[in-house]
């Protein structure tokens, strides 16, 4: 999903990346401004719940492990970067959540095996997951290199599905019953310039809505959240060209939030979502009908 830095997470005036890393202030800041943005939730909901989002340590990981910590749930974050998960983890504790924080690679099926195992000996059970750990590169299709293509399908697609595989196996295995999210991208127009991450997401998709009837008899739901551009500070792979015109990427001419993309991963993960299984959830301001999104920059074939 492409995504951007956005010094305020807000609605307001678009979005300029920010040069670098972000600095400890700054991600502090990010963190705050999360925790004290609206929400229509109400603050026990989670309470007594165990939820474990990956790719936890930035971007729309991060809200929704932040927004998990605010309704009440003990919260498990994984991803690759110890540093980012720590500050995350940080913030939580100063918040009286109770929090785990484990480097995991999900392309690995054993450390996928391990991660469970410590969460479990941690909060004794696991309740939802969240599935956002993905990333991608920019560029043209037809000159992808198969260790790029690769490294892509394993992470937004393989990594999403061994996360899933073993969060229904473990609920099987404690015949408790469970929720799953994954977060996938709009596919339903293509998106030129990450063509292996559509081709990524669309594997999740379809696989969604496969297990969501599987494991329907073990009482887990499945669903996919599908972002449209996102403000985030996590990616900054997109070339200037490309950020130029993204306020024409949806119709309402601005990124969304993390905030704005938490709150749905909620609304499907919770109990507002409990008669929804196999769905995805479009989150993009229209784009999926008017919009062009050039991640890539736009090809001077299509310069009107």
């Amino acid at each position: 999903m492409p995504a951007l830095r956005s010094q305020n997470g807000g609605h307001g005036p678009p979005y300029k990346p920010h040069p670098g890393h972000p600095s400890t202030a700054l991600m502090t800041d990010f963190n705050e401004q999360l925790w004290a943005a609206e929400t229509v939730y109400r603050p026990d909901l989670f309470k007594g719940r165990v939820a474990l989002v990956s790719g936890g340590g930035s971007g729309i990981g991060r809200a929704v492990a932040l927004l998990f910590g605010r309704l009440g749930a003990s919260v498990a974050i994984c991803g690759r970067t110890p540093e980012k998960l720590e500050h995350v983890a940080e913030f939580l504790r100063g918040k009286n959540v109770p929090v785990l924080a484990q480097a995991t690679n999900v392309r690995e099926p054993e450390q996928v095996e391990a991660l469970f195992q410590r969460v479990h000996a941690e909060f004794g059970t696991i309740d939802l997951l969240v599935n956002n750990a993905g990333g991608q590169f920019p560029g043209q299709a037809i000159d992808f290199p198969v260790k790029g293509w690769n490294a892509v399908i394993n992470n937004n697609l393989n990594g999403t599905w061994y996360m899933m595989q073993r969060a229904a196996q473990y609920w099987r295995e404690h015949k408790r019953p469970g929720s799953i999210v994954n977060v996938a991208v709009v596919t339903e127009r293509g998106m030129p310039g990450v063509a292996h991450t559509v081709a990524a997401r669309a594997g999740v998709i379809g696989a969604t809505r496969t297990v969501a009837v599987e494991w329907a008899p073990l009482g887990i739901r499945v669903n996919c959240i599908a972002p449209g551009l996102t403000a985030t500070e996590g990616l900054e792979v997109y070339p200037p060209e490309a950020v130029k015109e993204f306020p024409r990427a949806n119709p309402m001419k601005r990124p969304g939030t993390p905030m704005e993309i938490a709150e749905a991963c909620i609304y499907l993960a919770g109990p507002s979502g409990s008669f929804i299984t196999g769905e995805v959830l479009t989150v993009d301001g229209g784009g999926k009908l008017w919009g062009e999104l050039w991640t890539a920059g736009r090809p001077d074939y299509y310069d009107f």
